[in-house]
């Protein structure tokens, strides 16, 4: 194990305090590089003064002063802060000079024999006190330029291990990106997903990848048919296809492809006829609105995308009885630069992985479900285009600069009749994986994950920006490699393939290597979809990462002329780290750039795939200088994680997050309230007793800093629940969005509660979060008894 110490976020969120304190002359935020300063003397006398003091320090002395830390901190109320005064490091309660001054001969050394005259004595205590005066300039001297010249290890490892950072990162360059990205934009037009990730394995071993492997799947694909899909109006007999455009006319040649793309992937597929009815953002309220006013049985939901899950929203539409719907993305809820009225755009309906291996992977000899289709509804996404058609008369949406949004009046029968045809076959999806191994604890992996284009799937191309960041950092790090340079952990890349079908070869590797992971993966970086923006960074963490994550993003605010507010949380996000997170609970860490507008409205219209073309990346990011932030603070992250010998996750940030997220107008969480308290008094003591000695070069001992390690990256695991309403993530340390601070199972819930007479649902989600919460306990708990076991043991 490295010697250096580990760098754990000084940076407040949310005025929270870390629960301990560094021992080291150096205090200064990770990612900044120091050199010493003109306070060197004062450090040194400092550090000679601890090392002399630490010799004669008393047994239990430690422990004494940690217990009253402790106690203090328990006596608080459950928000209070922590009071990092209490926490301090062990020092003897008698130095050496006072025991020296103590001892009965100290003072009559130099007065049993008389002198002989004053004059003598004069002189005598003279050169006494000139020679200890030259004795001590030259200690000083000396210890000043031993200082200099030979640093603590903490000091000197710590310097390093920035310097390095620094130099594997300075080698990015926004033009290798852009570069990088244009060649890749050019491979999608292959017809065979394996060629693409070929191309993608070849230039990761000519970087100098060691071990890059092919991982190929045989999954179930839900295709587009031959001719798009049409709705037709029957009062009319108008037949539209998804964008508004009237069947008759031959579909336009530069969109042909996007158009025949439209469509909800493993929907049912048929024709329907049926009243269109306006069910808005289709959560519980608008649906007990709807069904007081009219018979919804078979027939067909005008459905807003946002707010909710699709996948949940589809599940109420399903219960409720309705056969089909419209989906549509209302242009108000867009920023005004983004105009896509006639857009069309694809959903997936799989919630992740094959649909025909649903739990286990799709490997040879797995037994192959018949699943064609994951729900019984007929869904279509259409444009707010047409949309507009099935609303007369036409009005004028935007009035004084303010936008309408697009309804359709209940006293109004729209009858329309939707086709829906779709192929399912299977097909190959493939995975590039690429391993550099760990020089002191190879078995723990640090795993980097980006997507790349599939053959079958509509021709969006933001996939390059996410394997240009991925293989850029690749070069950068290889570079070091070869001179000699190795992470303490591995780190695996990860280019997945079949993401637009839902995550599918990140599931299946995930599902296959699933004991492994279980057991070795640290943390999960992801990279899809970078660029999605370019007003605002975006970060997404877990809350063990939150601190480091809102370090590095105010230090990369430092550089830049416009520093907004940190903008990081835990949220559920789209993309491939899904499967990481809700099955595997590992710490996953996310930085992309969005538009500013697109944050402050409504939450998962990113379920929607629109195809991006090359040309509108680069519009946005001209000079990828984004993207080469992004490989930056992506890789910092990484490095840091792969190769600090304490892993820099935050265990009392869970706790106050799981306090907070029982904070308002919560009915029955009174006990979950108390369970939150110890579960904050467990991680404090955790935080302090354990934390703190472990990143003091001088108390760190091996096997306790792999044992703290172990429990580190398995905090998350306590917090996995078995049923969650479809979309919801199974990890309840995500909320749904960031105007949400509650619980979703229980937010879902208590909506629940208000359409049935029963709260039995409600009693099932309190009951899932309190063995979430006691469980977290429990091993904080346990993991400050092996310690305490440990030190017993060795006394």
């Amino acid at each position: 194990m490295g010697e250096n110490e580990a760098s754990l976020p000084n940076t407040s969120l949310q005025g929270k305090k870390m629960a301990y304190q560094k021992v080291s002359a150096d205090q200064r935020a990770p990612g900044h590089s120091q050199y010493l300063d003109n306070d060197d003397l004062q450090a040194t006398a400092l550090d000679l003064e601890w090392d002399m003091e630490k010799e004669l320090e008393e047994p239990g002395f430690d422990q004494f002063q940690l217990d009253s830390a402790e106690n203090q901190n328990l006596e608080n109320s459950e928000t209070a802060d922590l009071n990092l005064d209490s926490i301090q490091p062990a020092t003897s309660p008698k130095g050496r000079f006072q025991r020296l001054q103590e001892e009965s001969d100290y003072a009559t050394h130099y007065t049993r024999s008389a002198p002989k005259s004053n004059h003598c004595n004069f002189c005598c205590l003279l050169k006494i006190l000139c020679t200890a005066t030259i004795l001590f300039i030259f200690g000083i001297l000396i210890g000043y330029y031993a200082h200099e010249n030979c640093p603590s290890n903490s000091t000197s490892s710590e310097t390093l291990d920035l310097q390095l950072y620094q130099e594997i990162l300075k080698t990015i360059q926004a033009e290798d990106i852009k570069k990088s990205f244009r060649n890749l934009v050019q491979l999608y037009t292959s017809e065979d997903d394996i060629e693409i990730s070929k191309k993608i394995g070849t230039q990761w071993t000519s970087l100098g990848l060691e071990d890059v492997q092919f991982v190929n799947y045989s999954v179930l694909l839900n295709l587009p048919g031959p001719s798009p899909n049409s709705v037709t109006l029957s009062s009319s007999g108008q037949c539209f296809h998804p964008n508004g455009q009237p069947c008759n006319e031959e579909a336009r040649k530069p969109n042909s492809q996007d158009l025949l793309y439209s469509y909800a992937a493993y929907s049912a597929k048929g024709t329907l006829k049926g009243e269109v009815i306006d069910v808005s953002y289709g959560n519980a309220d608008d649906l007990k609105k709807i069904k007081k006013i009219k018979n919804v049985t078979n027939q067909i939901a005008l459905l807003k995308l946002g707010k909710l899950p699709l996948l949940y929203k589809l599940s109420l539409l399903e219960k409720a009885g309705f056969g089909g719907v419209l989906l549509y993305i209302d242009p108000c809820d867009l920023p005004k630069t983004a105009d896509l009225s006639y857009d069309t755009f694809m959903v997936s309906l799989n919630p992740g992985g094959d649909p025909s291996t649903p739990g286990y992977p799709s490997v040879d000899g797995s037994f192959r479900q018949n699943r064609p289709n994951l729900t019984s509804l007929l869904v279509q996404p259409i444009s707010a285009s047409l949309v507009a058609k099935l609303i007369s008369p036409l009005k004028d949406r935007t009035r004084k600069g303010v936008c309408s949004p697009l309804e359709l009046p209940n006293n109004e029968e729209r009858i329309v009749n939707m086709q829906v045809q779709t192929v399912t076959k299977f097909k190959t999806v493939t995975n590039v994986i690429g391993y550099l191994k760990g020089l002191t604890s190879p078995d723990r992996y640090i795993i980097v994950g980006s997507h790349h284009h599939t053959a079958y799937s509509y021709s969006g191309q933001e996939w390059a920006s996410s394997t240009a960041i991925i293989t850029a950092f690749i070069q950068a790090l290889m570079l070091k490699v070869k001179r000699g340079w190795r992470p303490d952990r591995s780190i695996v890349f990860c280019s997945w393939g079949g993401t637009t079908f839902g995550n599918i070869g990140s599931y299946e590797w995930g599902e296959d290597f699933k004991k492994v992971l279980q057991r070795n993966a640290v943390a999960y970086v992801s990279l899809h979809s970078p660029i999605r923006g370019n007003s605002s960074m975006y970060s997404v963490a877990s809350p063990s990462l939150l601190q480091l994550v809102a370090e590095k993003n105010n230090f990369n605010c430092s550089r830049r002329a416009q520093c907004p507010k940190t903008n990081v949380s835990s949220v559920q996000i789209q993309g491939d780290s899904e499967y990481f997170i809700n099955h595997l609970g590992v710490p996953t860490v996310q930085f992309a750039y969005e538009d500013i507008k697109v944050l402050q409205g409504p939450s998962f219209l990113s379920e929607a795939l629109f195809p991006k073309h090359a040309t509108k990346i680069e519009e946005m990011d001209p000079f990828f200088t984004l993207h080469e932030t992004i490989t930056k603070l992506s890789g910092e992250v990484i490095l840091q994680i792969a190769n600090e010998p304490v892993l820099p996750f935050n265990a009392l940030d869970i706790a106050i997050e799981v306090q907070n997220s029982l904070k308002g107008d919560q009915p029955n969480t009174h006990q979950l309230l108390a369970l939150a308290s110890r579960l904050r008094e467990s991680a404090e003591l955790f935080q302090s007793d354990e934390m703190r000695p472990a990143n003091d070069p001088k108390e760190r001992v091996p096997i306790r800093v792999r044992m703290l390690n172990d429990i580190l990256q398995d905090m998350e695991k306590s917090f996995l629940v078995e049923q969650v309403p479809p979309g919801f993530y199974r990890n309840i340390l995500y909320h749904l969005d960031k105007k949400t601070n509650q619980f979703s199972i229980l937010l879902e819930a208590w909506e629940h509660c208000k359409t049935l007479a029963s709260n039995e649902t409600l009693q099932e989600a309190l009951s899932e979060v309190l063995h979430s919460v006691n469980s977290a306990q429990v091993y904080f708990k346990a993991g400050l008894d092996v310690f305490e076991s440990t030190l017993v043991g060795k006394n």
